[in-house]
């Protein structure tokens, strides 16, 4: 019996991390999926290990849980590579937590220029950088890890630091959304309140939307076409969480906090000049886990 109670005690510890330690392997390994496997890895290899022998769980927690992302890196490096999934920056990293006081690190964004250089970082790269500056682990901790000493791990930190500021310059120096991100929202307001005239207002004459669904890819091509398809659409019970796609302005659907759609916008000269449009359910559980909001 004692066995049973020590076991479900170190369970309820380990519960009490769990969003952090998820919110550490999606920063790392840039998938929700892979995220779950590498926590559930540490929580096998913490049930099998003596507890009393660990001063501090959290840090022990989160080297492990580093360790187990770190082989999964290289192993994906080592692998041919693959085409990338569509990028979504402001998703929730935690699909199960339900504490209202987690929410807050849950709702941290992650930016589309922090995952496109993450991408392109080695495994070390990517761990010096993610553990010290977005974690606050110590070098001296991160060195340890890597079996490099505290000066290189400090460097490779830096290198991941000078090109993310790098992507995050060339994307100001790119023009601001915020005009794109209000016709946007207009196109939403004009759907949901079945004004044709004003959808059509704001779509280019030869505007093409793509919905991408689970058994083949639709195309309507035209303003009317499109007006009418987005008049039948909108949903009441639909929010809209603004989101950056692929580096386009874009939205995520949801329906009671489940991913129902996302949606990136292309403009030209003031108007929506193309719509593409991710309707697969599986690919969207895939990619966002349900929302806790």
């Amino acid at each position: 019996m004692q066995d049973v109670t020590t076991q479900q005690s170190l369970a309820d510890e380990f519960q009490h991390h769990r969003s952090y330690l998820l919110e550490l392997a999606y920063r790392l390994l840039g998938s929700h999926a892979d995220a779950e496997d590498a926590v559930q890895d540490t929580w096998l290899r913490l049930s099998r290990t003596n507890r009393t022998a660990i001063d501090n769980l959290r840090a022990w927690l989160t080297t492990v849980t580093a360790r187990v992302c770190l082989d999964l890196l290289r192993a994906a490096r080592a692998r041919p590579e693959q085409p990338l999934e569509v990028v979504l920056a402001d998703t929730i990293a935690d699909p199960h937590a339900v504490d209202p006081s987690d929410e807050a690190l849950l709702a941290d964004q992650v930016t589309v220029a922090l995952h496109v250089v993450l991408a392109a970082l080695s495994p070390a790269e990517r761990l010096a950088f993610v553990l010290h500056d977005l974690f606050a682990v110590p070098l001296e901790s991160i060195a340890a890890l890597l079996d490099r000493s505290t000066t290189a791990t400090k460097q490779l930190a830096h290198r991941a630091r000078r090109r993310l500021l790098i992507a995050e310059d060339a994307a100001v120096t790119a023009g601001s959304p915020e005009p794109d991100r209000a016709v946007v929202e207009a196109f939403f307001a004009a759907a949901r309140a079945g004004d044709f005239d004003g959808l059509l207002a704001l779509l280019h004459p030869a505007i093409e939307m793509r919905a991408d669904g689970s058994s083949a890819v639709e195309l309507v091509i035209g303003a009317e076409e499109v007006a009418r398809r987005a008049a039948t659409f909108a949903r009441s019970d639909a929010a809209l969480h603004p989101a950056r796609i692929d580096g386009k302005v874009g939205v995520i659907v949801t329906v009671e906090r489940r991913p129902f759609s996302t949606m990136a916008f292309t403009l030209s000269e003031g108007r929506i000049r193309s719509i593409e449009a991710l309707t697969d359910r599986d690919r969207l559980a895939r990619l966002i886990p349900p929302w806790v909001r």
